[in-house]
C-alpha cells in the first residue's frame, strides 16, 4: 500500500529542508513510517498475507538502519524524528 504523491509532499516539506528535499534521513524516516502504517492498517483486514508481511519487514529494517544512521550521527535530530512521529526505541 504505497502512499499518495501529495502525502508524500505534504511529508518532504514538513521534515525536509526545502519542497525538494527528499533525500534527506528525516524525510526518508517519516515516508517508511506512513508506508508502515497503511500496512499495518491493511493486515486488519488481511491476516494471511504473508508475501506484503515480509515487504513490511523490510520496510521496518531500513527505517531502523536510518534510525540507527541517525542517532550515530546527530542525536538532537534522531530524538526529534522519534518524538515527532511517535517511534519508540
Amino acid at each position: 500500500m504505497s502512499i499518495s504523491n501529495e502525502r508524500k509532499q505534504e511529508l518532504i516539506k514538513k521534515f525536509g529542508a526545502n519542497e525538494k528535499d527528499s533525500g534527506r534521513a528525516e524525510v526518508q524516516i517519516a515516508i517508511l513510517t506512513e508506508r508502515i502504517n497503511n500496512l499495518t492498517a491493511h493486515f486488519d483486514q488481511h491476516k494471511k498475507d504473508h508475501a506484503s508481511r515480509r515487504g513490511l519487514m523490510q520496510i521496518v529494517g531500513k527505517r531502523r538502519r536510518l534510525l540507527d544512521y541517525l542517532m550515530k550521527k546527530d542525536i538532537e535530530r534522531y530524538r526529534a524524528i522519534i518524538k515527532e512521529l511517535n517511534i519508540r526505541k
